[in-house]
């Protein structure tokens, strides 16, 4: 029988992963090239903008998948938290008229946080090996 909170891991697990594969995915579909412009105007070397978009990208299909979760949820977080301390904290929880706040990356690097810590995650490639150990 499948326990609640395995079915609603499921769903934050889907929702985070097809989150950041969207992200990854328009970085590129936007041209990668106007990401590394804003990954330096931020004072960020250019060559970080390739690095979140792939690990958004890939990592997001891992995530859906439940491939290297852990470790995959613990890079998400480190790009929600240089997200939120290096573009969005000056702005404000809400946002500031101009920019949006910070609150869906706080809920998103929450969201990852979790899985950082989970040992279990339904319907996942990870799931399949962890049992037959």
């Amino acid at each position: 029988m499948l326990k609640n909170h395995l079915i609603g891991a499921f769903i934050l697990r889907i929702f985070l992963g097809i989150t950041f594969f969207i992200h990854g995915l328009t970085k590129f579909q936007g041209g990668i090239e106007n990401t590394v412009g804003f990954f330096q105007s931020l004072g960020l070397p250019g060559f970080a903008a390739y690095v979140v978009a792939i690990i958004e990208l890939v990592g997001g299909l891992a995530m859906i998948l439940g491939i290297g979760t852990r470790v995959v949820a613990g890079l998400f977080a480190l790009i929600m938290l240089g997200a939120i301390v290096k573009v969005k904290l000056a702005a404000g929880f809400l946002g500031n008229g101009q920019m949006a706040g910070y609150e869906l990356d706080l809920a998103l690097l929450a969201i990852s946080l979790y899985f950082v810590v989970a040992k279990e995650s339904l319907f996942s490639i990870d799931q399949k090996f962890s049992q037959s150990e």
